[in-house]
């Protein structure tokens, strides 16, 4: 069996950057280098049905086999794609991690030295996590200028995206609202980078980070093409910037459907995985940074299908519909990778739901 090796080893140099050991990487996924002819119309929809393009990439495996592969003209396997809000997730996993290891704590007050002595200071590490923190944010908008993540990632605050993240001003008490905030997870990305490489230099910082990725997330999920970003004090842009080929996201997405086990190891544990997986406090359709099939504390349509579709699913979602979604009592995973914009998504989440429910349930023939 194979896994596009030449593709992998190139990815491995990348991560493992900076004197850190390559390790062995395993196949989460018997992905072929090809893939048997369509079966599932739902899914060939995402490509010819002009209200649901731009799509790049789609796979979907089923039982951890793949039952669909396709790319649009100008992608193929070895295509690295922009995770954009999946990164999330991965952070999550790094987060995980290190809860794991004893370094981190749930429920004590997040480790942000920037915080202490003002309300912040209270903000705990699932809070954090649930997108809860109840500092003032303006994600998006009509001036799109004026948003707390687009002058971080690409304006005037981009130098230190950590810097520009715990400046922003405590507004309600944590844990009573939720609120969708990039920045957010940026400071968890910085956490999981102080965990790691305490009082390091952002060269030193960002190699540490990156062995850390690859040692404990790309090496043992069979990820060997992700690779994320750094801001110019090496930062991790951990709520935005994180590329991988489309059958690296399936993988990620495998991971979670197994509970965490690859290949007869267990790479996250699967505390974890049901963390990230309940409904959160102030939103039953958020979880760990990963979306949740459920009903939205707004009651709106804006991640999954929680009208139409599994309510046992749960996703990693990025802009411009981005999809790495699991749905275990079917026992399925479905990568979706493109460019469509927000506010024409819809569409593409109906497409979503229609190709998640024309897969039949586990057990059923």
């Amino acid at each position: 069996m194979t896994r596009w090796r030449n593709i992998g080893a190139a990815a491995s140099l990348l991560l493992t950057a900076g004197g850190a050991l390559a390790q062995p990487v395993r196949s989460p996924v018997a992905i072929p280098s090809t893939v048997p002819a369509s079966a599932l119309p739902a899914a060939d929809a995402l490509f010819t049905d002009p209200a649901l393009k731009e799509t790049r990439a789609v796979i979907v495996l089923k039982d951890g086999k793949p039952i669909y592969e396709r790319y649009a003209p100008g992608y193929g396997p070895g295509t690295r794609l922009i995770s954009w809000s999946m990164a999330k997730s991965i952070t999550s996993t790094l987060i995980g991690f290190l809860v794991a290891d004893g370094k981190l704590e749930l429920d004590t007050p997040a480790p942000v030295p920037e915080w202490k002595g003002d309300a912040r200071a209270k903000i705990t590490l699932r809070q954090l996590l649930h997108m809860a923190s109840g500092v003032k944010h303006i994600e998006a908008g009509p001036e799109p200028e004026r948003a707390d993540t687009n002058r971080a990632l690409f304006a005037d605050t981009s130098a230190d995206i950590y810097k520009a993240a715990v400046a922003e001003p405590a507004e309600v008490p944590p844990g009573t609202r939720f609120e969708y905030n990039t920045l957010t997870t940026h400071i968890l990305a910085r956490i999981v980078s102080d965990a790691v490489a305490p009082g390091a230099t952002p060269a030193e910082r960002r190699r540490k980070v990156r062995a850390f990725i690859s040692d404990r997330l790309a090496g043992p999920a069979g990820m060997a093409s992700l690779l994320c970003e750094f801001d110019p004090q090496g930062n991790l842009y951990g709520g935005s910037l994180c590329f991988a080929t489309a059958r690296d996201w399936a993988a990620f997405g495998q991971l979670y459907l197994d509970g965490g086990v690859v290949a007869g190891v267990q790479v996250v544990r699967p505390d974890w995985v049901r963390f990230v997986t309940m409904p959160s406090p102030t939103n039953p359709g958020y979880g760990g940074q990963f979306w949740l099939n459920r009903k939205p504390g707004n009651g709106k349509d804006g991640a999954l299908f929680w009208r139409a579709g599994p309510p046992d699913a749960f996703a990693a979602i990025g802009h411009l519909g981005q999809y790495v979604i699991v749905v275990p009592s079917k026992r399925i995973v479905v990568v979706r990778l493109g460019k469509t914009q927000d506010d024409v998504l819809q569409p593409v989440r109906d497409g979503l739901a229609k190709l998640v429910n024309s897969v039949p349930a586990k057990g059923a023939k």
